[in-house]
């Protein structure tokens, strides 16, 4: 139970944007202006889509979340899922990775291999990719304090493979803000996360040039229990500190800002969903031209990737996720989103199998080949509720920015604890409705049955983590360990006097020095960071 303080009364915050009644007519739009708040597709403010013709030019990339076991384990899952279709790979790697720590690492037992995959080092990057070309994909990686590490081995698997790193397309999430937000899987203090991350930016723009640096995410920040409001401001005020961040440490913004991409979730409120999306394009498109003074139009252009909410699904009657999702895609594709990936019926069980994600699979393809809705540029603009809403959506999410910049700023209100009581106290509001009854959750808390659910699950066996282990412990011994040592001495010097990491930590993974090894040089470096308690 969440202890009450001084901050649980209630703020302008509170409200959420649910339709005030039944009927919207014109006089709900009064003041709107067709060329300022909607205007076409492809055309500023961009509230209708990033392109002019959207889907009927280009379908969004069918991207499915995917990781488990061993790299060998996962990249047979990656050729399964590309040979059914699916246009563009997402790495999501297990929780020892994505702590940065190596797998036989005393805090890695138990763990490895089980929430995703393994990858450790360049060799398990080049097993992980194998017979995959670099240059033909593109790849996400779900990585945030490790991401400059990531991100090398992807860099150096590619130049293995003949592929140049101007050649590479893909994104790291690198989102660390909404770690210290939402997700909680941090490692150093937030001055040199932000630090590392510029670092990234800037040797992007020059080496990776079609590589997306952040993929700022509210994907977390939704999972954690925010409201669709707090997901659209908490993430839009990350990524525009970033922005602030970036022109701060001397870079033109437009060198930085077009390889900026967003990660939003797609939640069960069907139009919510919709007019969320609608009203980030509108937002970023807004602040970058007015308030940061972007010139390139690839830096009003919110892109994003979405992922169907995950914390929607149910162990209970797990076919019915099956649904769910499905409504839930359908509200990303009418949002505009450039990237999907659609849940499995069995992810509050397990990994998926090779079925359920299949099936997932599908119902994206459903979407785009059977459905019609691809053949209309945002169908459902002019719609005087989805118009109405994306204008409340809009202002309440300005009401945010106001309040964080008066609290000094979005690392300063982390520090505060701002953000985190905000979440807490709407997912304590969303636990009470359900218990409640007064939010009805089909199989939850209404049109429930007594039978266990029967389908297959995908286990990761003990061997896993015993392989993953004795393949690092061979690597350690044939590799050259004086140059691993040279080289991770390199890291270090760069840590400490401010040059930019990546061709260091590139040189070092070359090496076959780990991810571990790499972490705690810098680590010894930068500190780790430690969360106060926060309550409301």
């Amino acid at each position: 139970m969440p202890q009450a303080t001084t901050t649980s009364k209630p703020t302008h915050t509170d409200a959420e944007s649910k339709p005030e009644k039944v009927l919207y007519k014109p006089e709900d739009l009064q003041g709107f202006s067709y060329e300022k708040d909607l205007n076409n597709p492809g055309e500023f403010p961009f509230t209708r889509g990033v392109h002019p013709d959207m889907y009927s030019g280009q379908l969004w990339t069918m991207r499915q979340f995917s990781g488990f076991g061993t790299a060998k384990d996962t990249n047979q899952r990656y050729k399964f899922l590309l040979s059914r279709g699916q246009t563009g790979l997402s790495v999501a790697f297990d929780l020892p990775t994505i702590m940065g720590y190596d797998s036989d690492h005393a805090r890695a037992k138990g763990e490895v291999g089980k929430c995703g995959v393994a990858i450790c080092s360049l060799e398990n990057m080049e097993t992980l990719f194998s017979g995959i070309p670099l240059d033909k994909v593109s790849t996400s990686m779900t990585i945030n304090a490790p991401a400059s590490i990531l991100l090398a081995f992807y860099v150096a698997a590619g130049e293995k493979q003949g592929v140049s790193s101007d050649k590479l397309r893909g994104t790291i999430q690198n989102d660390i803000l909404k770690e210290y937000i939402a997700q909680k899987s941090w490692i150093f203090p937030p001055k040199p996360s932000m630090r590392i991350i510029t670092d990234i930016m800037a040797f992007c723009a020059e080496h990776v040039p079609q590589w997306n640096t952040i993929s700022i995410s509210g994907y977390h920040i939704r999972e954690a229990g925010s409201t669709a409001v707090q997901e659209l401001a908490f993430t839009l005020a990350d990524g525009f500190g970033y922005v602030e961040t970036g022109i701060a440490a001397g870079l033109d913004v437009d060198t930085f800002a077009p390889r900026l991409s967003y990660f939003f979730n797609a939640h069960l409120d069907f139009f919510e969903e919709i007019a969320k999306y609608r009203a980030a394009r509108r937002i970023w498109a807004r602040h970058m031209k007015d308030k940061y003074h972007a010139k390139d139009r690839r830096s009003w252009l919110l892109r994003f990737h979405t992922q169907t909410a995950g914390c929607s699904l149910t162990a209970q009657q797990p076919e019915n996720n099956i649904v769910r999702t499905a409504y839930q895609g359908l509200s990303a594709v009418l949002g505009g989103t450039q990237s999907l990936h659609t849940n499995s019926m069995d992810e509050t069980l397990a990994l998926p199998t090779e079925h359920a994600v299949t099936i997932a699979l599908r119902t994206q393809q459903l979407i785009a080949y059977e459905s019609g809705v691809t053949k209309t540029a945002d169908p459902l603009g002019g719609s005087y509720y989805v118009e109405a809403l994306t204008n409340k959506l809009e202002a309440e999410a300005e009401a945010y920015f106001k309040k964080i910049e008066e609290l000094g700023g979005v690392v300063k209100a982390i520090e505060q604890g701002f953000f985190q009581r905000e979440i807490a106290k709407s997912a304590y509001d969303y636990q009470k409705d359900i218990e409640s009854k007064k939010r009805i959750v089909v199989g939850i808390n209404e049109f429930v049955d007594d039978k266990e659910p029967d389908i297959d699950l995908l286990k990761i066996p003990a061997s896993v983590e015993k392989n993953q282990c004795a393949q690092l412990k061979a690597l350690r011994k044939r590799r050259d360990n004086l140059k691993v040592k040279q080289t991770l001495e390199e890291v270090r010097q760069r840590a400490k006097d401010g040059r930019n990491l990546m061709p260091a930590i590139i040189d070092a993974v070359k090496c076959y020095a780990t991810e571990g090894e790499i972490i705690q040089t810098l680590r010894a470096e930068f500190g780790e960071y430690r969360e106060p308690p926060i309550y409301w």
